[in-house]
């Protein structure tokens, strides 16, 4: 059987924290491994209520007093790490307003109890009508229902309600998420899922009753409302790479960009209108792009610094190679053509590679390359108001160490001894946006085109990525 612990957050809750616990079902009271009662620094007696509890009750329960206001994210953190510090395998956030209903929590238990769900909502929206004929206020549940609405847009989730307090954790999940860096407001519940979601933690749902009494909100609704949508908002611009980067190599698979308007999609119709040829795919990846130029009838090579899982499969050869150290002899020489999509940025000396590159080319063989724009808008806004930082993925890739304008690109490849052939320059990959999200098709469309146009008029302002197709001069 998995140890089950109970966190009971609460704050002024003397009128209604016995009467919560005392709602505990017998047979839940006789299986629980153990109880926390985490009075948030209260101004009222919760705290000496919990202790006089404690002393005639059965349930093992221990009693914690926050010598200052943590508040409602920063009490559950203390919680969290308590569970997992115990060695529990399943805790419950359960509320001392008496808000949420005790007397079901086995059905919350059950589905992580069983291995079935990191995680457990009890949902007030899953069954029609519960939520209001339960007392919930109409403007409350509006507001419930467009947030969660806007958030499962957002995020990709199809939760019923985002704005239960009433959940259940495996606190090996926990462990897997860095909750402790959340806020410690009331938005951390917003935040916690976002946190499953993103390291793909499965999330069930389970119909609770609605109660709704003389218990004491301390949630301010507009700033509750404005910081759980910047949270979800934050979260889907990091699954396109805006925000949220770490320094250092990135060792996971370059997202492929899926559209014909993207550098992945340029290149692809560059190479489509060659004869068949030996391609030197240069920062491969997990060669999904390299498989769909394989696809053209080309036979590629690819290389990398990480051989990432079925890699060998999708291409003809692999080469596992730092290209800081340059390529290795096992590379081969006399390609037709060399891709280097999005790599000069990740090397210290993108010169001395392309001099490398062009080495490795037949008499007649084409290098394409393409690079990110620093002095696109994004990163000229971040640089202006003071808040330059790396990100996951874009102009600004926690692992890009050089960077470039058109200018600086085109004076690089000349001094290489190379000649464009054509020259191309690609906006913002807004229609990939859609892949993690559901995002009204509509919308995209019309943001993509417009900023299409706009990069045509201002290439250096709107341009995300310049390529060009080179041959030696």
């Amino acid at each position: 059987m998995p140890r089950v612990g109970v966190l009971v957050v609460a704050y002024n809750a003397e009128a209604t924290l016995e009467k919560t616990l005392d709602r505990l079902p017998p047979s839940f009271v006789t299986k629980v491994d153990h109880v926390l009662v985490s009075d948030d620094a209260s101004t009222d007696a919760t705290y000496e209520v919990s202790l006089r509890y404690q002393q005639n009750t059965t349930i093992p329960i221990t009693v914690m007093k926050h010598e200052k206001n943590l508040g409602y994210g920063g009490n559950q953190k203390v919680g969290y790490r308590w569970a997992i510090d115990r060695g529990l395998d399943v805790v419950v956030l359960l509320h001392g307003d008496g808000q949420y209903a005790p007397e079901v929590i086995e059905s919350l238990i059950e589905p992580a109890a069983r291995g079935e769900a990191d995680a457990v909502f009890g949902t007030r929206m899953m069954v029609p009508g519960d939520a209001r004929s339960g007392g919930m206020p109409l403007y409350k549940y509006v507001g419930n229902r467009v947030l969660t609405r806007f958030q499962n847009t957002l995020s990709g989730m199809s939760l019923t309600e985002w704005h239960s307090g009433y959940r259940v954790y495996r606190t090996d999940a926990l462990a897997n998420i860095d909750f402790e860096s959340y806020s410690d407001g009331f938005d951390f519940d917003t935040q916690i899922i976002l946190g499953l979601h993103g390291a793909g933690m499965s999330v069930v749902e389970v119909p609770i009753p609605t109660y709704y009494g003389d218990e004491i909100c301390y949630v301010n609704g507009m700033k509750y409302a404005r910081q759980v949508s910047t949270e979800v908002v934050k979260y889907r611009l990091g699954g396109i790479g805006l925000g949220g980067g770490r320094t250092g190599v990135d060792h996971d698979a370059y997202e492929l960009k899926y559209s014909d308007h993207s550098s992945h999609g340029v290149l692809l119709s560059w190479l489509a209108e060659q004869p068949a040829a030996r391609v030197l795919d240069i920062g491969c990846s997990d060669g999904q792009f390299g498989a769909l130029v394989g696809r053209l009838g080309h036979e590629v090579v690819g290389v990398d610094l990480v051989k990432h899982p079925d890699v060998g499969d999708r291409l003809d050869g692999f080469v596992e190679a730092d290209l800081n150290q340059g390529l290795p002899a096992e590379v081969g020489s006399d390609y037709d053509v060399i891709v280097a999509a999005d790599v000069l940025e990740h090397v210290i000396d993108p010169a001395q590679l392309l001099e490398q590159m062009i080495a490795r080319l037949g008499p007649d063989g084409r290098l394409m390359v393409s690079v990110p724009n620093v002095s696109h808008w994004y990163p000229r806004l971040r640089i202006a108001s003071g808040n330059f930082g790396y990100d996951q993925r874009g102009p600004l890739d926690q692992g890009h160490v050089r960077f470039f304008t058109r200018r600086t690109l085109r004076r690089m490849l000349r001094e290489a001894g190379l000649r464009p052939v054509r020259t191309r320059v690609v906006g913002t990959p807004v229609d990939t946006i859609a892949v993690r999200g559901r995002l009204p098709r509509l919308l995209l469309r019309w943001a993509a085109a417009v900023d299409r146009r706009a990069t045509r008029v201002w290439p250096t302002m709107f341009g995300y990525q310049f390529l060009q197709e080179l041959e030696r001069a």
